[in-house]
């Protein structure tokens, strides 16, 4: 059984905290992961060197997605050659990285990216998050392991309500590597619509791990909401 293998199908669970968030710390992010993975993760996907580390050690046998983030905007997630290469250093199967046609700000293509961190690291797997078909298209022909819709509707303008299902279908149509849905999933039935699909699997994650984000958005709704007579 392969990484890919053991995903298939199956839920994938987002483990990320924000700079002084009251969750920014590795205790609490293996916390987080084991919890999920007591509910049915197949996979975690996670941010930072120390949570990284963190999360490795404590789940050995758990398939790890891993990315850093620089800044937030522009090329962020996994932006150079440095990061991807510091995060296959903390044991990850799969290095997350941005997959869109953007420039790097190191100045390498995603190609040179790919091909330089699989010369160190020969079995890690590499992740290319897309925006948009084109970026899937040239990410494949980079030679990543897998595409995920990551940052569709992130890139400019404002950003969508609902997940891109449309182009998560579209990419699994064409692509022959498998697609990753992610982005903006966030109930049970979105994420069994990303699989009806053609999603190899559905990564979730501020549905599910940011309790900060839920709560506000139900505080909201009954704030929101008209007065009961």
């Amino acid at each position: 059984m392969t990484v890919l293998d053991d995903i298939r199908g199956r839920l994938v669970v987002s483990c990320q905290a924000d700079a002084g968030e009251p969750l920014d710390d590795p205790a609490h992010m293996v916390a987080l992961a084991r919890s999920a993975v007591n509910g049915g993760a197949a996979a975690i996907r996670a941010q930072g060197l120390r949570d990284l580390r963190a999360l490795r050690a404590a789940l050995p046998d758990t398939p790890l997605i891993g990315l850093v983030k620089d800044g937030a905007s522009g090329v962020y997630i996994t932006p150079t050659l440095a990061h991807a290469e510091a995060v296959a250093d903390t044991g990850v199967d799969v290095v997350a990285l941005d997959g869109t046609r953007r420039p790097r700000p190191d100045g390498r293509t995603l190609a040179e990216t790919v091909a330089a961190l699989r010369e160190r690291h020969p079995g890690v797997l590499v992740m290319a998050d897309v925006a948009a078909e084109a970026d899937a298209y040239a990410a494949v022909a980079a030679g990543v392991d897998l595409v995920g819709t990551t940052l569709a509707g992130y890139t400019g303008g404002a950003v969508p309500h609902d997940p891109d299902l449309a182009l998560v279908g579209a990419l699994a149509a064409a692509l022959p590597v498998p697609v990753v849905a992610e982005g903006r999933i966030n109930t049970p039935e979105e994420a069994a619509a990303a699989l009806r699909r053609g999603a190899h699997a559905v990564v979730v994650g501020t549905a599910i791990t940011r309790p900060a984000v839920v709560t506000a958005r139900f505080a909201a709704a009954l704030v929101t909401s008209p007065e009961m007579s």
